[in-house]
């Protein structure tokens, strides 16, 4: 065996080893003592029904089944003391932190319903960590999936739900070099960028693409902003799905956005900060002529500037030499 080998091989005993410990953490408490911040409420449900486009008429005498977890959240000044995140989990954290595995993206969750959750209910919630997985190497880097599992309950310990939450904790991948393409021709209302990333500033987060928006990706890099219409029902929808929402057909075509839309909503972002973004800065929900809707950088205009109704334009931001995101550009009255 020659030394490389046997260097390798030290690699994978200590990676084996890691994981070892990482597995010790399995089943042991990664919130206790977890209280809703706010009674489930009417206005919380209008408002995400709002931003969701549910016009159910069930709502909002119960709360729609997928808000578990938004009455778990403690926003940005966090749950009160006594129903913090616990030490195992922190522990957890920082094993693979110092395994050079600091970067994290939330990869997937899994709810399971029991009971309906309706106004004046109070919630209550404790976490287990689940499972850590062994070493994996996806796009993103090298690391360990950890899941953990939330229990939702009403304030007579009644169980309403359950939340199963999954992130995968990595080293990111170093990056490759992609030989340059061809620019296709730009459309008028298109601008010219020069790439915001300087040699010491980070990379903005990589998009997640996979087999059920691959097809949105393809048409970005050809300057083109794709959306789904139904083919047995003619409904438009947006983020890409395998199946129709409105009748469950899984017939679809892609079809070219016109890039018109307006601001249905935004919010400014100040904290907390991100690396590769400048705080502050506004992030909006913006309602394309088409009827779907899609969240988006606003261009053009200072972050104070942003109202709703403001129309917006299509345009492709250039942000690195690697990456290039639809945004929309917006207009002072």
């Amino acid at each position: 065996m020659t030394r490389d080998e046997l260097h390798d091989l030290d690699d994978l005993n200590e990676l084996d080893e890691l994981h070892g410990r990482l597995r010790a953490y399995e089943g042991r408490t990664a919130a206790s003592g977890g209280a809703g911040r706010d009674p489930v409420n009417e206005p919380m449900i209008r408002h995400w029904c709002e931003a969701m486009g549910d016009t159910s008429p069930a709502y909002p005498g119960i709360a729609p089944p997928t808000m578990l977890q938004a009455w778990t959240m403690g926003g940005l000044a966090g749950h009160p003391d006594g129903s913090a995140r616990s030490e195992a989990y922190d522990e957890l954290l920082a094993l693979l932190d110092d395994a050079g595995c600091t970067s994290v993206v939330a990869t997937d969750c899994e709810q399971e319903y029991m009971r309906s959750l309706r106004p004046g209910d109070e919630i209550t919630f404790d976490a287990v960590i689940e499972s850590v997985s062994p070493r994996k190497t996806t796009k993103l880097g090298t690391g360990y999936f950890v899941t953990t599992r939330m229990n939702v309950r009403t304030g007579d310990g009644e169980l309403a739900g359950t939340h199963r939450f999954r992130i995968l904790k990595y080293a990111p991948a170093r990056s490759k070099t992609e030989p340059k393409r061809e620019r296709e021709p730009r459309r008028e209302r298109e601008r010219e960028r020069e790439p915001e990333r300087t040699a010491d500033r980070p990379r903005r987060p990589r998009p997640v693409i996979n087999r059920d928006n691959a097809g949105f990706w393809e048409g970005v890099a050809r300057h083109r902003l794709l959306i789904q219409r139904c083919l047995d029902c003619a409904v438009p929808r947006f983020p890409w799905l395998p199946g129709c929402a409105a009748c469950g057909s899984q017939r679809w075509e892609a079809v070219e956005a016109s890039g018109a839309g307006t601001v249905f909503s935004y919010v400014v972002m100040h904290h907390p900060p991100f690396p590769a973004f400048d705080p502050p800065y506004a992030v909006g929900l913006v309602e394309l002529a088409e009827g779907v809707r899609m969240v988006s950088g606003i261009t053009g205009v200072p972050y104070d500037k942003v109202r709703i109704g403001m129309p917006v334009e299509l345009e492709f931001l250039r942000v690195d030499e690697e990456l290039e995101l639809p945004v929309f550009r917006g207009a002072e009255a």
